[in-house]
């Protein structure tokens, strides 16, 4: 089965909504809130990569594990984590304004970094690992930010019917992505039943690191509930589907993607938790 056909329609789609979801407050926000924009951004730019490098250095994870691992972390926020920080009664206009940058400016550090990680991997395993970053670069350029550069052009000339789009694909964006992850199950069912703890535990540390890197840098600049609740999210919750994308499609390895397919599977059960008792506790 060739997993193009079903990855790249999606990433589209999901960046699409991402870009019907901007509009001028989602810019004018980094004026109204600058000091929570920034600390959201360290977390997803530096900490979270440095992070995801340390846990697969430390779990001894194999070389294309160690790379997929890393891969998620450089990727942009989800766009799913807007919906989440509404759930959790967070700053949403901060949510989106976070999504929308992180997705621009990972343009250019996605490849810088992965291109140190393949250089690393590659010292400390000896197996060399070329990464094709020009492709990469231009792609993620094309299935990223023209999508949503399409998106935002959709809501600014046909406001009425991009709120109508919204509500049908906004609907079908979560569904679509379990249906990316299940057909790299059926896939790749050896490597996953063969490595299932070490890439399970992997994923999982991530996203509760990334939460509490997050509530960390919030707390360290004295934001408000609503704004640290949605930097919590933002850092623990990576753009899934652009990193299985990039693995299968740019890198040519669907072993490469599995730690983003579990990441994807646990980021949205670890985060309804976090929802759940977030709102247990405003109850």
């Amino acid at each position: 089965m060739n997993t193009i056909w079903i990855v790249m329609p999606i990433l589209i789609v999901l960046m699409f909504l991402l870009g019907i979801d901007l509009n001028k407050k989602a810019f004018t926000d980094i004026a109204r809130n600058p000091k929570a924009v920034l600390l959201g951004m360290l977390g997803q730019i530096v900490v979270l990569p440095l992070v995801a490098f340390a846990l697969a250095w430390m779990l001894n994870l194999p070389p294309v594990y160690f790379m997929g691992l890393v891969l998620i972390a450089c990727c942009p926020g989800g766009s799913s984590s807007n919906v989440f920080s509404m759930l959790a009664k967070g700053d949403v206009a901060l949510s989106v304004t976070l999504t929308a940058l992180s997705s621009v400016i990972t343009l250019f550090t996605l490849p810088v970094i992965m291109s140190f990680t393949a250089t690393q991997v590659s010292l400390m395993s000896g197996t060399e690992i070329v990464l094709p970053i020009g492709k990469l670069i231009v792609q993620n350029f094309v299935l990223v930010f023209v999508p949503m550069l399409l998106g935002y052009a959709f809501r600014h000339f046909f406001s009425e019917a991009a709120v109508k789009v919204r509500n049908v694909l906004g609907k079908a964006a979560f569904p679509a992505l379990m249906v990316l992850a299940a057909t790299f199950f059926l896939q790749y069912p050896q490597q996953i039943a063969q490595n299932f703890k070490v890439l399970g535990l992997s994923a999982a540390l991530l996203i509760l690191l990334a939460m509490l890197c997050g509530s960390g840098l919030s707390r360290v600049g004295r934001l408000s509930g609503a704004a640290r609740r949605t930097i919590v999210i933002e850092v623990g919750m990576q753009n899934a589907a652009q990193a299985i994308m990039l693995a299968g499609v740019v890198f040519k390895s669907g072993e490469m993607a599995l730690p983003a397919i579990m990441y994807a599977l646990l980021m949205n059960v670890i985060l309804l938790a976090y929802v759940y008792i977030i709102r247990r506790k405003q109850d």
